[in-house]
């Protein structure tokens, strides 16, 4: 497949959790930074984030939980982003990205997305008709020269990724908290295998490095196994 080169790079709980609980005004990025125990060593995901590639995946419906539809308008950085999305990200959410990004590539397979009435120089739409996820990163790479993508989606799509084999690492770092809760979103979520036949279908992963962070964080790099 010539596709780009793929890695998982999530923030996630000891027990695989990506979210504080199960509704969208629970999330990481507004909790942990309020909690004792967690706060002192979230910084370093954030300065690991930094150096990841400078193509990264996500969702609409993520960036509309985070708030991009209300956010004033960000400074540009140097990073391209590619967002699938429906129905969550409004005009302004779309003005967004197209300042924050070098490049902004929004995925979707809706005519009336509020994407089609911005003009941005820096703003690619791919259509389909039906989400083709592997088609779309043969385009990413093909017409828009995406060598390396981060994938930092939820656990639905990060599913998608999974289950179609198109995941080349995982860069996870680890907080020093259980969640809980079987309705939280996890790093991996999406529809569950019920055969043997379909154990292909699972992410066999080769441990590359292991590092223990400050206050108690980990980072756990691994290599899909292919």
């Amino acid at each position: 497949m010539n596709i780009p080169v793929t890695t998982l790079f999530m923030l996630m709980s000891v027990d695989g959790k990506i979210s504080t609980g199960s509704t969208d005004n629970m999330d990481v990025d507004r909790d942990f930074p309020e909690m004792e125990g967690l706060k002192e060593g979230l910084h370093q995901y954030y300065e690991i984030e930094q150096t990841t590639d400078l193509w990264s995946f996500n969702t609409g419906r993520v960036q509309e939980k985070m708030g991009v539809n209300e956010k004033p308008m960000p400074p540009k950085t140097p990073v391209s982003f590619v967002l699938f999305d429906n129905s969550h990200l409004t005009e302004h959410g779309i003005k967004y990205f197209c300042e924050l990004s070098k490049r902004f590539v929004l995925i979707t397979t809706n005519w009336e997305h509020p994407a089609f009435k911005v003009k941005a120089d820096n703003l690619e739409i791919i259509f389909q008709e039906n989400f083709f996820l592997e088609k779309a990163l043969v385009d990413l790479k093909e017409k828009y020269g995406c060598e390396r993508l981060t994938v930092q989606s939820g656990g639905t799509m990060n599913g998608m990724f999974l289950r179609n084999g198109l995941f080349d690492f995982v860069d996870i770092v680890v907080a020093p908290v259980l969640i809980g809760g079987k309705n939280t979103a996890t790093l991996i979520d999406g529809d569950s295998i019920t055969t043997k036949e379909e154990l292909g279908k699972l992410g066999i992963l080769r441990l590359t490095s292991c590092e223990k962070l400050e206050d108690s964080y980990l980072r756990l790099k691994y290599e899909v196994v292919k």
